[in-house]
């Protein structure tokens, strides 16, 4: 009886067997394949949709003039070919595939091994708490691996766009003549496209040009980093509900036998959405952290700090200045989610052994 009792592991045992194998999982070639479906995600999903996440860009950071700005989904993206063509279109998504292959690397590879370690514990499906914290951890690794990129990105993405300055009060004592509010936007805008088409010089916009730019101009390395914490506590919720969301609804929306890739989008579609439309307030904050330091810019933001910031917009702006850029953003998802869960279910299926 005794030999029985003493044959039988402990619920220790068990758990640091578990973790052993998780440990040893950890370097299986599984872990490379995801890196390579997620990588490959990310760079289709971006490029089809480069012209809107441009257009999304520049609605965030323009200021908020009666002339000159970019309204409107057709008639920017037909303003944007008219003036750059193409490479309009295109322009910053160079930097964008190159940050978003290894963002979507490590975002997809960390939920997947948080999935399993959870599992390992003893979880055989998890909750929608623990997908919501697997998802953040995910969303936090990937974004702190990448960031200056990111930055870099925004940074290419409106150096050429004839974005008005914001607009500046004149003190009081000043000797120049008052003018009317129009022609006061007007001369804006035409300094601003001026001060960009002149001060955006050709090695500035590359991806080496302009980290060097913003490294000399903004106070070396940290300049790169400028409005991470804000991302990074926007992509957490929003990776988090992301995840939950696709898989919640993928339990509904998928049942046995009707598991179909055309069904996988559609709760792709919805559940980034979701959590986009949820979180999208962090993502504006984002870009006008990202923006206010850039020397020469034109766009004349200078925030003390992510609060500041929020205050400003909001008593400028109103609630609805933290949700500029939004319809744009929400044209790109479908195409966007549907792209990356389709390319990766395919080039995860090529590589991962069923």
């Amino acid at each position: 009886m005794a030999s029985t009792q003493s044959s039988q592991p402990s619920p220790i045992s068990k758990v640091m067997a578990a973790v052993n194998g998780q440990k040893q999982s950890f370097l299986m070639p599984d872990i490379a394949s995801y890196f390579i479906a997620g990588g490959a995600a990310g760079a289709a999903s971006r490029t089809v949709v480069s012209p809107l996440e441009r257009l999304k860009i520049i609605q965030q950071v323009q200021p908020r003039t009666a002339n000159g700005q970019y309204k409107g989904v057709w008639r920017s993206l037909v303003r944007m070919w008219q003036e750059e063509g193409f490479r309009g279109f295109m322009r910053g998504n160079g930097i964008n595939c190159l940050r978003i292959v290894p963002y979507s690397a490590v975002q997809f590879t960390t939920y997947e091994q948080m999935k399993k370690w959870f599992t390992a514990y003893g979880t055989k499906e998890l909750d929608t708490p623990k997908r919501l914290a697997s998802g953040a951890l995910a969303g936090i690794t990937s974004v702190c691996a990448t960031y200056p990129l990111d930055l870099v990105r925004s940074r290419l993405s409106i150096a050429t766009a004839s974005i008005p300055m914001q607009a500046q009060e004149v003190p009081p004592t000043s000797s120049v003549m008052p003018i009317s509010g129009k022609q006061a936007l007007s001369s804006a805008y035409h300094t601003s496209s001026t001060l960009n088409q002149t001060l955006s010089k050709r090695a500035d916009l590359t991806v080496v040009g302009m980290t060097l730019k913003v490294m000399r101009e903004e106070g070396g390395v940290p300049g790169l980093y400028r409005g991470l914490v804000t991302t990074a506590v926007g992509v957490a919720p929003y990776v988090g509900i992301n995840f939950a969301a696709y898989e919640a609804l993928r339990g509904v929306v998928t049942p046995p036998g009707k598991n179909s890739i055309v069904r996988k989008l559609a709760c792709g579609a919805l559940a980034g959405s979701i959590s986009q439309t949820l979180t999208y307030p962090f993502d504006v904050l984002r870009r006008k952290m990202q923006v206010t330091g850039m020397a020469h810019g034109g766009l004349g933001y200078h925030y003390n700090g992510a609060f500041d910031a929020l205050s400003s917009i909001v008593r400028t702006e109103g609630l609805r200045g933290l949700y500029r850029g939004l319809w744009p953003n929400l044209l790109k998802v479908a195409p966007s989610i549907a792209t990356s869960f389709f390319t990766y279910e395919m080039v995860k299926e090529m590589l991962v052994p069923p």
